[in-house]
């Protein structure tokens, strides 16, 4: 594939979003403008990597053509050959990223996210286990310097979580966080086993695209809202007004709660968020439907009664079993290093689309 026929086409099209985002009118226009400034700093970004390709593609030549002009015992050799390896692995990075840029965007994926963790198969084991991936979210988010936010959790008696939910709010997270959302299977001797067996538990992760208002439109007359005292453990900072609030959709019959903040208005705001991200994604589940014998819109189904990943502690283990990629890197990936897994997975699914795209 020629990449610098689309290099070239990025530029130009940057330079009509350009002319377009100087034009005051566009602003009139809300989902518009929102539209127009997310392409544009799509499309900055690959003008950016298309430079970085052809800088690095120049300096490749260059030190391949001294390659063949010293022996490669010599000093100069011998760094030229580093340079040679540093700067093709540089080249092919910046050449994957290209390649996923010629295909048509995700709208959803420069959106802040919510993530839904939920207890499945395994009693407190599997409560403890969607504590343990929560805090693997969070310590991924901290690397990217993303923020967290908590909506609502539902503690359980062993200090894991039946459920947690919360977004997660900076550049690019659902493109990245959208390949989470299944069934997660832990193998562990769980803390209660006294005789050292190990147990299999299974936790559900939903993966969210955070709905705009332009998005979704959820009139007063669509949901019926209720209050009633937050409920928690016990202990220091318990809220003990009547804040939680309660949304059900009429017509979906979607239930939202939101516990979390610290007044009625707080939660309500944080409720309709979730509520209307759901109904996004049910949405946009609807649409794919139509075409999901032709491509994925996941790797994988990304059904979460489907088992993505195998957490298996004794063999320090874990397998995703989308592209049957298997690390032994248990502990790092525990402490957030989700990119081992990530980044292989993003790959695999750009080389796919590219393919039935024909490109």
């Amino acid at each position: 594939m020629d990449l610098n026929e689309h290099i070239d086409r990025f530029e130009s099209r940057l330079a009509e979003l350009e002319a377009a985002l100087g034009d005051p009118s566009v602003f009139g226009d809300q989902k518009r403008s929102q539209e127009l400034s997310r392409e544009y700093n799509r499309v900055k970004s690959l003008v950016d990597l298309g430079r970085t390709y052809r800088k690095t593609a120049e300096e490749l030549q260059e030190n391949q053509a001294l390659l063949e002009t010293e022996p490669s015992d010599s000093e100069l050799g011998q760094m030229a050959q580093e340079e040679v390896k540093r700067l093709t692995a540089s080249q092919e990075a910046a050449a994957q990223a290209l390649r996923a840029g010629i295909l048509p965007p995700d709208p959803t994926d420069s959106r802040d996210t919510i993530i839904e963790i939920r207890a499945g198969a395994g009693g407190s084991e599997s409560a403890l286990f969607a504590a343990d991936l929560y805090r693997m979210f969070n310590r991924y988010a901290e690397q990217k310097g993303w923020r967290v936010e908590v909506m609502d959790t539902s503690p359980s008696d062993l200090g894991g979580f039946k459920e947690v939910i919360f977004t997660v709010k900076g550049d690019d997270v659902f493109k990245r966080l959208k390949y989470e959302s299944g069934v997660h299977r832990v193998q562990r001797v769980p803390v209660t086993e006294a005789q050292g067996r190990v147990h299999t538990s299974t936790t559900t992760v939903a993966v969210l695209p955070e709905a705009e208002e332009v998005d979704i439109e959820i009139k007063p007359d669509d949901i019926e809202v209720s209050v009633c005292r937050a409920s928690g453990p016990g202990g220091q900072g318990v809220n003990t007004t009547d804040s939680a609030v309660q949304i059900q959709h009429k017509e979906s019959g979607l239930i939202v709660r939101c516990a979390d903040g610290r007044s009625q208005q707080q939660n309500k705001i944080k409720a309709l968020t979730v509520l209307r991200s759901r109904l996004l994604e049910r949405k946009i589940a609807e649409e794919n439907a139509k075409y999901a014998a032709q491509r994925k819109a996941q790797v994988g189904t990304g059904e979460r009664n489907e088992r993505i990943r195998t957490y298996n502690f004794p063999q320090n283990r874990v397998t995703d079993h989308r592209i049957e990629l298997t690390l032994y890197n248990l502990p790092a990936l525990m402490e957030g290093d989700l990119d081992s897994v990530i980044d292989p997975l993003m790959a695999d699914d750009i080389e796919q689309r590219l393919s039935e795209a024909n490109l």
